[in-house]
């Protein structure tokens, strides 16, 4: 027997959360073009497809329209981000840079998701697939088109850092949390983890035959 499941009316803040992903992971994007030694369009485009690549497919396996599409700001945010890196001196880019801004777009991206998706009707455990997949898709899009090893094939703790986020998120609705509450005490979680594993360089076991 199907039960009814609460579909959250989105609050500001979450959106602002969206957007703080959005920009975040932008400059992560834009990044790994730095290190590459790219053109300003390399930087441009990484920073678009980083920044907007986990949400576009979220949004079409949900049903909702893509929240890129009809409106300016959030190109907008993406190519500010990318020039913005283009401009700063390159000496304060590093590859620890990059990891800590993937971390905190990792984080907000993963809470943001689940709740889009619970917005939009999606049952609980799908809908923590859809934020890990809002969070992680972005990246995974980034290194493959910089030719670098995706984060799926490496022992990284990545996609469970963004896993813990989305399960913690839609746990906490389900358990009766306002929805700003769960979603800072998530993406505080999410970020946590991720922050345990660059900072102590843990890695999830390998499989061993």
């Amino acid at each position: 027997m199907a039960t009814s499941l609460p579909t959250p009316t989105l609050p500001d803040a979450l959106y602002l959360l969206d957007y703080f992903g959005l920009a975040v992971f932008a400059v992560s994007g834009a990044l790994l073009a730095a290190e590459k030694r790219q053109t300003l369009v390399t930087f441009l485009f990484f920073a678009v497809v980083t920044g907007v690549g986990g949400g576009t497919l979220r949004d079409l396996l949900i049903g909702a329209p893509v929240f890129w599409v009809h409106r300016n700001l959030t190109l907008v945010i993406c190519l500010v981000a990318g020039l913005a890196v283009w401009l700063t001196a390159r000496q304060r880019w590093n590859e620890r840079t990059l990891l800590w801004f993937d971390a905190l777009g990792l984080a907000a991206y993963a809470v943001y998701g689940a709740s889009k998706s619970l917005a939009f009707g999606v049952a609980p455990v799908p809908a923590i697939g859809m934020g890990v997949l809002t969070a992680c898709f972005g990246g995974i899009v980034r290194d493959v088109l910089a030719g670098e090893p995706s984060i799926l094939m490496r022992p990284e703790i990545y996609v469970t850092a963004a896993a813990l986020a989305a399960g913690m998120f839609v746990t906490a609705i389900f358990a009766g949390l306002p929805i700003l509450l769960a979603a800072m005490i998530a993406a505080a979680a999410g970020f946590a983890l991720r922050a345990l594993a660059i900072s102590r360089g843990l890695k999830l076991p390998a499989y061993t035959p």
